[in-house]
C-alpha cells in the first residue's frame, strides 16, 4: 500500500535547505552518491496528475510517466510508447501504433484504448497546455494496438505536443477517482514517486524501478527541490547538496562559476520582451496605432541594456523568433536600432505629441530593479510616462494572465526551435501570449500556407510572418537571455533544443 506524500504550505528557500541538510551525506562526489541526480529549480510541480504537466515542470512528470514520442536533446523525435506514426497525404490524420509489451503498475496494458482515454482526459480537463490539444478533432481506436488522431486542420506542432505534456499517458483505470494522481502517480516511466522522502512544494523524491520496459535509467534516485530563489540554489550547489541546475540571473551565474568546479554550459534560448496584449488601444488608446507601439520600439536601448544589465551575457533583438528556427531572420535582431528622434516623431505622427501614461505589472523576478528603471527612462525620453505597479506572485498571475488588468507585460518568452510552436503560441488568437484575439489578413493569410506548406516553403512563409510581426511591432522584445546549465563534475547534462529545461533523460552520470 502507498502512503501519501507530505503536503507543503508553501515553497520555501529555508524549507528546502533543511531538507537538503538532512539528506546530504559525506560520500562527496564517489561511492552511492554518484547513483543520485538531485536537481534544483524554482519550477514546482502543481500536481503528479499529467494534466498539470508543461513548462518547467516537465522533468517532474518524464521520472513517472512516458509520452506517447520522444523528443531528443536536438530536437529530433524518436519513438516512445508509440513505436510509430504516420500522417495522411493531409496531414489532417495522424496514425499512432502502440508499443507492444509496456504496462501500468497494475498490470493493465497500454493499448489504444488507453491513449484515446487521455488524450480525451487531457483535452476535457482544459489542462495547463490545453493549446497542444485545440487541433484535435477527434481519437479514434482502429484496433487494439491502433489510433488515429483527426485534426481540424494540419498542425505542425502535433508531434511535438505529443512528446510534451499532451502525450503523457497514465493509468485509466484511476480516471474516476477525485484527482487520481495529484499525489500518487500511475504511469509507465523509470521511476515510482517515494511518498516517505517526498514534501510537495519543496522536495519530490523519485526511486528506480526494478523493471522497466525500456532502457533503465542511469541513477537509482532523482530528487528535485524547489526554491523561491535563485541564490540559495547556488547555496545547494556549493555545498554539494544539489548537483544540478539551470541558472537565469547573470549574478547568480557569476556566483555559481566563480573559483568553482563545476561543469557548467552556456544556452541562449527565452527571450525578454515586453508583450502589449492590447493592440487594439482598449485600456490605452494610444497602443491601438502601430506607430505608437514602433515608438516604443525605437525608444528602448536594447544593446545598454544587455552590457548593463546581462553583463553582455545576451543578444539584442526585435524578433520572437530564436537562432535555431528556420523563420529566424538574421537581419531583424536590429530592426529597432535605439533611436529616441524617431520614437518622438512617430508619436507626434500617431497624435500623441505629449506621450501618454503606460502602467504594466512587475513581478520582481521577471523584472529587477535595473530593467525597470532602464525602461522607464527610455520611455521617458521620448514623452511615454511608465509607472510600475509592483505585486507578489500570486497577484502577478491573476491580474495579468487571468483577469488582463493591464495593457501588456514583461515577461520571458520561449524560443522554440520548430516554427510552429512561435506560430502557435505567440501569433495565433487567444494564446498567452495573444489573449485578446489580434490578427489579421496578413497573418491569416501567412498562417494557412505555414500549416500545409512543404518545410522550406513553411520556412519561406515564416519569415515573412516574422517581419510582418516586427513591422507592425506587435511586441516590444528587448533580449535573448543566456542560461547557464551547472552541474558537479560526475554528472552532465545536454541542454534541450528550443527548451530552457533540459529533459530528465539529458542527464547522465560522467564518463
Amino acid at each position: 500500500m502507498r502512503r501519501t506524500l507530505r503536503i507543503a504550505t508553501g515553497v520555501l528557500a529555508l524549507g528546502a535547505l533543511l531538507a537538503l541538510n538532512a539528506c546530504s551525506d559525506s560520500a562527496g562526489e564517489s561511492g552511492e552518491k554518484s547513483k543520485t541526480l538531485t536537481i534544483g529549480t524554482m519550477t514546482p510541480a502543481r500536481s503528479m496528475d499529467p494534466v498539470d504537466s508543461g513548462g518547467g515542470s516537465i522533468p517532474f512528470y518524464q521520472a513517472v510517466y512516458d509520452t506517447l514520442i520522444k523528443r531528443e536533446p536536438d530536437g529530433k523525435l524518436s519513438p516512445m510508447l508509440a513505436s510509430a506514426w504516420k500522417y495522411d497525404p493531409a496531414g489532417t490524420r495522424l496514425t499512432l501504433t502502440v508499443r507492444d509489451g509496456v504496462t501500468f503498475d497494475d498490470g493493465k496494458p497500454v493499448d489504444a484504448q488507453a491513449v484515446k482515454a487521455n488524450l480525451d482526459r487531457f483535452r476535457a480537463a482544459g489542462a495547463a497546455e490545453n493549446a497542444q490539444a485545440l487541433s484535435t478533432k477527434s481519437v479514434e481506436v482502429v484496433d487494439p494496438k491502433t489510433v488515429v488522431i483527426t485534426l481540424n486542420g494540419p498542425d505542425p506542432a502535433l508531434l511535438d505536443s505529443l512528446s510534451d505534456a499532451y502525450g503523457f499517458i497514465a493509468n485509466p483505470a484511476k480516471f474516476g477517482q477525485d484527482k487520481p494522481f495529484a499525489t500518487t502517480p500511475d504511469g509507465t516511466g523509470p521511476y515510482r514517486l517515494n511518498a516517505e522522502a517526498t514534501m510537495a512544494g519543496t522536495q519530490w523524491t523519485f526511486t528506480r524501478k526494478d523493471k522497466y520496459w525500456g532502457q533503465a535509467p542511469p541513477f537509482d534516485t532523482v530528487t528535485i527541490h524547489v526554491f523561491d530563489n535563485e541564490n540559495a540554489i547556488v547555496n545547494g550547489l556549493k555545498t554539494n547538496q544539489i548537483r544540478a541546475a539551470v541558472l537565469q540571473s547573470v549574478d547568480q551565474q557569476v556566483a555559481a562559476t566563480s573559483g568553482t568546479r563545476f561543469k557548467t554550459a552556456m544556452q541562449e534560448i527565452d527571450l525578454k520582451l515586453l508583450n502589449i496584449f492590447d493592440r487594439k488601444g482598449a485600456k490605452v488608446p494610444a497602443l491601438g496605432d502601430p506607430r505608437v507601439r514602433q515608438a516604443i520600439n525605437y525608444a528602448i536601448d536594447r544593446d545598454v541594456l544587455v552590457e548593463q544589465i546581462q553583463q553582455g551575457r545576451g543578444t539584442a533583438t526585435s524578433q520572437m523568433w530564436g537562432t535555431q528556427a528556420p523563420g529566424y531572420v538574421k537581419e531583424l535582431d536590429g530592426f529597432y536600432r535605439h533611436d529616441p528622434a524617431k520614437a518622438k516623431a512617430l508619436l507626434a505622427e500617431a497624435g500623441y505629441p505629449g506621450g501618454f501614461k503606460l502602467t504594466l505589472p512587475r513581478l520582481t523576478a521577471l523584472v529587477p530593479d535595473s530593467l525597470a528603471e532602464a525602461m522607464k527612462s527610455d520611455l521617458a525620453a521620448v514623452g511615454i510616462t511608465l509607472t510600475w505597479d509592483d505585486l507578489d506572485r500570486v497577484s502577478f498571475l491573476t491580474k495579468t494572465f487571468r483577469e488582463f488588468k493591464y495593457p501588456g507585460v514583461v515577461m520571458n518568452g520561449g524560443q522554440p526551435a520548430k516554427d510552429w510552436a512561435t506560430v502557435s503560441g505567440s501569433i495565433l488568437p487567444k494564446t498567452i501570449a495573444n489573449p485578446f484575439g489580434d490578427t489579421d489578413a496578413t497573418i491569416q493569410d501567412l498562417t494557412a500556407k505555414i500549416r500545409s506548406a512543404e518545410p522550406a516553403q513553411a520556412a519561406q512563409y515564416t519569415q515573412q510572418l516574422n517581419r510582418h510581426i516586427v513591422e507592425q511591432a506587435w511586441y516590444v522584445p528587448l533580449y535573448r537571455m543566456q542560461y547557464l546549465h551547472v552541474t558537479v563534475p560526475t554528472i552532465t547534462v545536454v541542454p534541450q533544443a528550443g527548451l530552457a529545461v533540459p529533459a530528465l533523460y539529458n542527464y547522465q552520470p560522467a564518463a
